[in-house]
């Protein structure tokens, strides 16, 4: 597969790897950050920068990666809709098709209407 085509069309996933990973890093720079001092004064702009931060990206990350998914499932969503739009013309295209006489007699169509009123009846 072409890896420009991969990336245009996996652009979210990809994205949210990436945040995830910068927000790792930052994490683990945070942490060693504050590894690295004894005084509290000293280890609190790492936590802010370095935590917080981290902790933002994993979360838009995560966000992200969540909405790949749900655009993939409104992608499956669709194609079942298209399918049973397809299937239901193809069946009243069925019901209103021209029976041809059996006696000699003049074609009569199928009464489309008694079995629309029919199912809705059932439905309700």
């Amino acid at each position: 597969m072409d890896l420009k085509l991969y990336i245009r069309a996996q652009w979210d996933r990809i994205g949210a790897v990436v945040l995830v990973a910068l927000g790792g890093l930052a994490l683990l720079l945070g942490w060693i950050g504050v590894s690295g001092t004894p005084l509290p004064s000293e280890q609190i702009p790492y936590v802010v920068s370095g935590g917080l931060a981290g902790l933002a990206l994993i979360g838009v990350g995560a966000t992200l990666w969540l909405s790949a998914d749900l655009r993939d499932e409104w992608r499956k969503l669709k194609h079942l809709e298209d399918a049973v739009r397809e299937a239901s013309e193809i069946h009243t295209a069925q019901l209103t098709a021209v029976t041809p006489p059996t006696n000699g007699s003049k074609p009569r169509r199928r009464p489309v209407k008694a079995a629309s009123a029919r199912m809705s009846d059932e439905i309700a």
